[in-house]
């Protein structure tokens, strides 16, 4: 009788699978000229992983009126999502073949973002991603951000497999740090921050296809899933 995946992989989604850290930039700084207010210094690298609600009010302090900030947050996803539709953008090297050394392996998968839902689904389907995906927990479906294990306990719930024995791939130190939080193994992925600043990890990549499932379910006491 089967027991169900020996592991599943929950993935967060800029960083680890796309590279679209230009045009998020780009988006803050394009919003902030429109509406005529200060960036801090360093600010994009000081704001990655986090969720729109509080970079605003307590990293840029722009305003902390809740409208305000949605309204202010949403004008930001949608100049994002413009800039990827003029420019385009790719999956980083070594995501798709890690994800189809997964789907064969029947390692169920889902994605763990803060990412507004509607990003997500404007680059998915313009790198026809969906099919590798069982669950995607975007930012409207939680009330936390990371470094709160909210998105990647919601993903598992989603994909049906216990917390402990899930695999988060993250790029972002917050996410390493909701990972454990959540009780679940991670994969520091060196694409954001440098490889040694995520020691914190069990593993830590440059690419995803560097790994195998046969590495990973040994972490599980397993073999290959079935």
């Amino acid at each position: 009788m089967s027991t169900g995946p020996t592991w599943a992989a929950i993935f967060d989604w800029d960083g680890v699978i796309l590279d679209s850290s230009r045009q998020h930039e780009e988006s803050w700084k394009l919003l902030a000229r429109e509406n005529g207010l200060p960036l801090p210094p360093d600010f994009f690298r000081r704001s990655f992983g986090m969720k729109n609600e509080r970079i605003i009010p307590e990293l840029f302090g722009w305003t902390r009126d809740p409208q305000r900030v949605r309204e202010l947050g949403e004008r930001k996803e949608a100049l994002y999502r413009e800039l990827i539709r003029r420019d385009g953008v790719q999956p980083l090297p070594g995501v798709r073949q890690w994800l189809d050394t997964l789907r064969a392996a029947a390692v169920p998968c889902a994605i763990g973002s803060s990412t507004p839902r509607e990003n997500i689904d404007c680059v998915m389907d313009a790198l026809g991603l969906r099919e590798f995906f069982r669950a995607i927990v975007a930012g409207q479906d939680v009330t936390h951000g990371k470094p709160h294990p909210e998105v990647f306990l919601r993903a598992a719930e989603r994909l049906g497999v216990p917390p402990a024995r899930c695999v988060v791939f993250e790029d972002a130190h917050v996410g390493l740090e909701a990972a454990r939080a959540a009780g679940m193994k991670v994969v520091g992925v060196a694409t954001t921050h440098p490889a040694e600043s995520l020691r914190d990890a069990d593993r830590v990549v440059r690419r995803l296809d560097e790994l195998s499932v046969e590495e990973i379910a040994a972490w599980f006491g397993a073999g290959t899933p079935r």
